[in-house]
């Protein structure tokens, strides 16, 4: 089976891994060193948050502003529609940043929100 891991930079391992657990994600493990916390989504999909400067000693770059520009948008997939809304509502409440309403684009149904950290995220559910 296939494996996706998620790797983002935050600024505060600890305020986010409240937020991540907020939205219902699983603590997995926690590095020894303290700088990196791994989560499960789902049975193929890891979030795995490094703090900055480990995000940034592993890329061998500096981490994207996340104030001025956007690298990636992670979507997720829902059940339903009303999934889509409770997980956006959800990660509102945890302090994270609402995208807005849904949109509705035939069978796809979407919202979105940007984190503590300001990565962007989005959840979706194709009805049939």
């Amino acid at each position: 089976m296939t494996m996706t891991f998620i790797n983002l930079p935050v600024r505060d391992l600890t305020t986010a891994a409240e937020f991540y657990r907020a939205l219902g994600f699983t603590a997995d493990q926690a590095d020894l060193d303290g700088d990196t916390m791994v989560f499960t989504i789902s049975d193929s999909t890891r979030l795995v948050l490094h703090l900055r400067s480990g995000f940034e000693s592993y890329t061998g770059v500096a981490a994207t502003d996340t104030e001025t520009s956007r690298e990636v948008v992670v979507g997720l997939s829902a059940q339903s529609r009303e999934q889509v809304d409770e997980q956006v509502d959800r990660a509102a409440v945890a302090g994270g940043q609402s995208l807005g309403p849904g949109i509705a684009n035939g069978p796809m149904y979407m919202r979105g929100f940007r984190d503590l950290d300001g990565h962007q995220w989005s959840f979706l559910h194709l009805s049939s």
